[in-house]
């Protein structure tokens, strides 16, 4: 049958890998199964056999897919700069329209309906939080229960929005669905620092869910709609910004230069003098690698650039910035090939020796505190950085501002 979405994988994109096998040692599934088919090169020939007439979009092209983490670990190595993840998704979206189930129905209702809606979201947020506090998170489905047992200790946090007088552009801040219900404490902190940076710092409240989640797992059309929404509710900002690596690139590939994601514009802000850099404190911090913000943007100076500003030196994980094993729906898709790599992150984590871990993505946050365990503190770059600000006598208090829309 080949192809019947407008989301299918481009031909250009597909010819464009010359079969190198430069992925294959960065490619987390290849490294865990030694598999062809588990490899970016095994699953591009797969799309373009399917491309060619080869092959069909049927459960065993599917299973290929499937296994993919989406890292995109494969795109920085890549000498024909092969756009896997466009690719990726646009054969998932394939295999959503032509193989049918209910768990992808299941899923799409979820990713579109429930995901982006701020009350559902805090009714679960209740449910988890009643759990937290009955010490009864057991109760949760084994396949969810790992990723709450990552969740940090759930409060009730409202939001806070700041704002400087004399701002020289207009920051539109997308607070994330999780980020905004379970990690509260990462977007105040980084409107906090965007106001210390002399940035006008607006928080929409039409926004909505970004459609990363929801174009990953296939459901491109989803991801349209809830994209089609925040086009509209950040007209007016000159920059949006975001505190969860998985966001912000999905705002990138959309985007551009319009759209960056929190650790890059405070490390320039320091750079430029806006923000302060601290004296060393000869403690040391551990900085995980979202793979959506290293290897799908690129960036890796700015979080280190923070954890060195706030008076810390830098612990690195891996020369490679292998992947954690949360990526988005993993945990609970793949969970075994998920839990081998949360492990493996974890083991190298520990031999660190430091308990204090800098991570910009909330999936990845999760996945190392249920790997981790009890002594560790798993915080966002800005969080870090901000505390270390209010710690320092040179700090500068910013007034709290109503919210601005």
């Amino acid at each position: 049958m080949g192809w019947v979405t407008e989301h299918h994988p481009d031909p250009a994109g597909l010819a464009s890998c010359v079969q190198c096998g430069l992925c294959l040692p960065v490619c987390p599934t290849f490294r865990l199964t030694g598999r062809e088919t588990a490899s970016p090169r095994g699953r591009l020939q797969a799309m373009s056999a399917v491309a060619d007439g080869l092959a069909e979009v049927a459960p065993k092209f599917e299973e290929i897919l499937g296994f993919c983490l989406g890292c995109r670990a494969c795109e920085p190595v890549c000498p024909g700069m092969v756009p896997y993840g466009a690719l990726l998704e646009g054969a998932r979206a394939e295999i959503a329209e032509q193989i049918p189930s209910l768990g992808r129905r299941v899923r799409r209702w979820i990713l579109g309906r429930i995901v982006p809606s701020r009350r559902a979201l805090s009714l679960i947020t209740f449910l988890l939080r009643l759990l937290q506090q009955l010490r009864l998170s057991a109760l949760v489905p084994g396949r969810f229960r790992r990723s709450v047992r990552g969740i940090r200790r759930l409060s009730k946090s409202p939001l806070r929005s700041y704002s400087s007088s004399d701002a020289p552009a207009t920051v539109g801040l997308l607070l994330g669905c999780v980020q905004e219900q379970w990690f509260p404490s990462v977007n105040t902190a980084a409107i906090e620092l965007l106001a210390m940076a002399g940035h006008n710092v607006v928080v929409p409240r039409d926004q909505t869910c970004c459609g990363a989640l929801a174009a990953h797992d296939g459901h491109a059309n989803v991801a349209d709609c809830l994209w089609a929404r925040n086009v509209e509710a950040f007209a007016n900002a000159d920059l949006i910004v975001t505190t969860a690596a998985g966001c912000s690139a999905h705002l990138a590939d959309a985007l551009g230069n319009r759209a960056s994601d929190i650790t890059t514009v405070v490390a320039r802000a320091i750079d430029d003098g806006l923000l302060p850099i601290l004296n060393p404190t000869g403690e040391a911090v551990v900085v995980q690698d979202p793979c959506h913000l290293r290897h799908a943007q690129r960036v890796m100076a700015p979080p280190r650039r923070i954890v060195e500003a706030a008076g810390y030196q830098v612990l690195e994980i891996d020369d490679a910035g292998m992947c954690c094993g949360a990526a988005g729906l993993y945990t609970v898709l793949q969970p075994e090939a998920s839990a081998e790599l949360g492990e493996q992150k974890a083991a190298r984590i520990r031999g660190l020796g430091s308990t204090v871990v800098a991570s910009a993505n909330p999936g990845c946050e999760m996945q190392l505190r249920a790997f981790l365990g009890e002594g560790y503190r798993i915080e966002h770059p800005v969080e870090l950085y901000l505390e270390a600000i209010k710690r320092s006598s040179s700090t500068t208090n910013v007034a709290p501002v109503e919210m601005q829309h």
